[in-house]
């Protein structure tokens, strides 16, 4: 019986959820899917509301940190996205066509260079580079937040002398801010 009056109470507040839905995305149809995902949340997480607390205050809250962790996932997608675009067809020919053989022999050299990282450079790298942040890393390897920035930007130094004969093939070069000014 408990749960049924919290669905009413929640479906309650259902409009004004809609106009703050709205008033984020700026789109009838993305209000309405965040709506739905934050109804299903508060729904489903029933067990974390404490009653006798603002119920409208957690269902925003509910509703921003979706909207929110949406957002971060598509600005991901995006730059993927961006970056893939930004490739033309001589770059993507170019590519096409290169020396299967040489391309071989880059990842093994990038491979070796990962490889003769110490350990406690390389694990915090590797896991950086799979997508944690730097304090579920801390947290993962039970060692403070500022050693794992130092260990992955050691890391990414030795990297870079390592294989530093394929900047010019597969890198960017970036002005100094020196140059720059």
């Amino acid at each position: 019986m408990k749960t049924l009056i919290f669905e009413q109470a929640v479906c309650g507040h259902r409009p004004i959820l809609r106009n703050y839905a709205l008033r984020l995305t700026r789109n009838l149809d993305d209000a309405e899917d965040l709506l739905q995902d934050t109804l299903i949340k508060a729904l489903s997480y029933e067990h974390l509301y404490k009653s006798g607390t603002n119920l409208k205050a957690w269902l925003f809250t509910i509703l921003k940190n979706t909207f929110i962790n949406a957002y971060r996932s598509k600005a991901k997608w995006h730059g993927v996205m961006e970056v893939s675009e930004d490739l033309s067809s001589p770059q993507l020919k170019m590519s096409a066509s290169r020396n299967s053989a040489e391309s071989r022999f880059a990842l093994g050299d990038v491979q070796a260079a990962l490889d003769s990282l110490p350990d406690a450079y390389r694990i915090p790298f590797q896991r950086y580079f799979e997508g944690y942040k730097y304090h579920e890393i801390a947290d993962e390897l039970n060692i403070p937040l500022g050693t794992v920035k130092t260990h992955i930007f050691l890391a990414r130094q030795q990297l870079k002398r390592q294989l530093k004969m394929y900047e010019e093939q597969f890198g960017k070069k970036t002005p100094k801010k020196s140059q720059a000014a």
